[in-house]
């Protein structure tokens, strides 16, 4: 891996050098452990003028395999017990190394934090990096893809499991929790997210929190987890009727969230509009009459985040290329009822290689458990 780690810090040294900067500083832990393989608590990545450097506030031995630097990576460690702010040490080893001009993830640091790298080094022009790591993650390497492929089988072996187990009378709260450390006992780093569990007037609920409800006859139950393997962050929605056979009405409902979903599924091609992907899943709910109350997004990109670029929206903006993994996610939540959703985590694919690859399989009928 340690030929992966350098070829990304060279094309972002390439962007850096055209935008008129000599060195770059990396401070959000995502595309910190992106470009070395790992980012200790704290720790920030310097693209110097003569040497690349993982400044960390403390030591790095001990760590498992997965969470040690690139090897061909030198590591700073800042002396003494808490040693300083590694960001603040970079700036001073770069303008140490005879760069004038410094590339900053403004996005991540605080005002206050910017301000002591300019005290620190005066003579180095600060500049802003942007989103240039975020945009270099977007596309994965097949590396990547199998860590994702991984945690998606965890998150459906999870899931598989708790299906088969008895659910009425259980609360939300304690749902969730045997998802999360059942992740973890099939080899998941932990969850990719706070687990969702929601029933019956919850169900469908983007973003539900779960609580002491109890699981009744007739619920719609929807449930949204995901592992995290080796940084890596997938997804998986599913929604079930609990006891009984499903109501006219909850058939109808998971019929018409399905349609969109699978629509949306089908629109992932390279090349496509990332706005034309929320409208495929879009236009088949609002034909319905479902137009209030849909969520903001039908869904995004996943990596070493579990909310990355790209963002299938109306106003998104750029289009899909291949090996770009993302979410397809949308639901109908009627207030005081419940509601439905399906979220799958998939690869784009070009139609010659199969289409877009379906990560998570959990099967999507709809069951009376």
């Amino acid at each position: 891996m340690s030929e992966v780690y350098a070829a990304r810090r060279t094309r972002l040294r390439e962007y850096c050098n055209a935008g008129g900067s000599a060195a770059a500083l990396v401070s959000r832990p995502a595309n910190v452990r992106y470009l070395a393989g790992a980012a200790p608590h704290g720790a920030v990545l310097l693209l110097g003028k003569t040497e690349d450097l993982l400044v960390c506030a403390g030591p790095t031995a001990g760590r498992p395999t997965q969470e040690r630097p690139d090897e061909a990576l030198r590591v700073q460690t800042l002396p003494g017990v808490g040693g300083g702010d590694p960001a603040v040490a970079a700036a001073g080893l770069a303008a140490g190394q005879g760069a004038d001009s410094l590339a900053v993830e403004e996005h991540h640091l605080t005002v206050a934090r910017h301000r002591a790298l300019g005290s620190v080094a005066p003579g180095l022009r600060l500049g802003n990096l942007g989103g240039a790591v975020e945009q270099l993650r977007v596309v994965k390497d097949e590396e990547e893809i199998s860590c994702l492929r991984i945690g998606a089988e965890i998150t459906d072996q999870a899931l598989g499991e708790l299906l088969e187990s008895i659910l009425v009378g259980r609360t939300e709260r304690h749902l969730a929790l045997e998802l999360e450390r059942r992740l973890v006992d099939h080899g998941a780093d932990g969850p990719a997210f706070p687990t969702s569990v929601a029933t019956g007037p919850n169900a469908g609920r983007p973003g539900h929190r779960p609580t002491d409800r109890r699981v009744e006859e007739g619920d719609f139950l929807s449930v949204c987890l995901g592992a995290t393997y080796r940084g890596y962050r997938c997804e998986i929605g599913r929604t079930f009727v609990i006891g009984t056979a499903p109501a006219d009405w909850q058939i109808e409902l998971y019929d018409l969230v399905f349609a969109a979903q699978r629509a949306g599924r089908e629109s992932l091609v390279p090349g496509a509009a990332c706005r034309d992907v929320d409208r495929a899943a879009r236009q088949v709910l609002d034909s319905a009459g479902y137009t209030e109350g849909l969520t903001a997004l039908t869904g995004h990109g996943v990596g070493l985040e579990i909310d990355e670029d790209p963002q299938m929206s109306p106003a998104a903006m750029g289009k899909l290329d291949a090996c770009v993994p993302v979410t397809v996610e949308p639901g109908v939540h009627l207030p005081g009822r419940g509601g439905v959703r399906i979220d799958d985590t998939l690869v784009v694919r070009p139609e010659a290689d199969g289409g877009p690859e379906l990560l998570t399989i959990t099967t999507k009928e709809l069951l009376a458990l």
